[in-house]
């Protein structure tokens, strides 16, 4: 029995099947999806607002003294926390950037941290069992000598234990090219908001409802942002969160004209004129770049694809002819 599967498994035709079908429905899903999303923006947008009651909630955990009251971040997925402190995987997985990469992915609780602690401890002995059973079980790899599979096998682990690291990458990649593509013109609306004579906290929280459908994760930074400005006691620290949290550079640039605005009173309207044109100038040499990029690109499928049919199209009725007569 396991004879035969094995041979249905390797078998080339089932193998070229497999992948015409997985390649057949990863198209018509990458069609379809965008008909089937739901819009969650508000309740996205509302689960933000309340990120003022847990800031309250984490500085009042850290002047309490006593450990057994702790914030209400602390008492989400008790399981997957005491798997973390068990093993302490906080000082064996943490480093300086892992918090910051994950709050720019938008995983912001310190139930994002445990979860992604959790899953690069599981996963490489998930893929490595995936892979002994691919290997040995199922004696894939046969014509190879020993050291050969057990290296696949350690390769497979080797992927797992950084599949959380891939999927936070893509994550923060997609929200920052968002937020990217969003912030001119999250600029130039603030701007004619200080100008109009309103407050940073009533700008951004004004921009933050205008760039909801264009650009949801600059939205909830926005309101982010205006809630602890709105409570924390140091303004500056509000805006290099939102640096951090973004790892932007053209962020970066705004909060430091920001917080340089709130040390010396500095007029704030002309920072952010000059700021959002070099964000438009930016966002116009990447467009460009791509645009010059595509010739190359198009020059590998051109020559499999177009080719042989015009060549088929231009010469086939020669090739034709030429039949008939000789």
């Amino acid at each position: 029995m396991s004879t035969d599967l094995a041979a249905t498994l390797t078998d080339p035709g089932m193998i070229l099947a497999v992948a015409v079908a997985i390649a057949v429905f990863a198209t018509f899903y990458t069609i379809a999806i965008p008909y089937f999303e739901r819009g969650d923006l508000s309740k996205r947008m509302k689960a933000v607002s309340t990120e003022r009651d847990l800031i309250r909630a984490r500085e009042r955990a850290k002047l309490n003294a006593d450990p057994a009251k702790a914030s209400l971040r602390n008492q989400n997925s008790r399981p997957i926390r005491q798997i973390v402190e068990k093993f302490n995987l906080r000082e064996a997985l943490v480093d300086a950037n892992t918090v910051n990469r994950l709050r720019a992915a938008g995983f912001r609780s310190e139930n994002a941290l445990n979860t992604f602690l959790v899953a690069r401890f599981v996963l490489p002995f998930v893929f490595l069992i995936v892979a002994v059973i691919w290997v040995f079980a199922l004696n894939h790899l046969v014509t190879r000598p020993l050291p050969i599979r057990l290296l696949a096998v350690i390769g497979f682990a080797y992927v797992g234990f950084y599949a959380p690291n891939l999927y936070i990458s893509n994550a923060m990649g997609k929200r920052q090219k968002s937020i990217k593509r969003a912030w001119p013109d999250a600029l130039d609306l603030m701007l004619i908001c200080v100008e109009s004579g309103i407050s940073i906290e009533a700008g951004m929280r004004r921009v933050s409802e205008e760039l909801a459908e264009q650009s949801p994760a600059l939205a909830e930074e926005m309101v982010l942002t205006t809630a602890e400005l709105s409570f924390l006691q140091d303004r500056r620290q509000a805006f290099d969160n939102l640096a951090n949290r973004t790892q932007i550079e053209i962020v970066k640039a705004v909060t430091q004209a920001l917080i340089q605005a709130e040390r010396y009173g500095t007029p704030v309207a002309q920072a952010l004129r000059v700021l959002a044109q070099e964000g438009r100038d930016e966002r116009m040499n990447e467009a460009e770049k791509k645009a010059a990029a595509l010739p190359p690109k198009l020059t590998v499928p051109m020559i499999l694809f177009f080719l042989p049919v015009l060549i088929a199209v231009i010469l086939g009725p020669a090739g034709i002819q030429v039949m008939d007569r000789f």
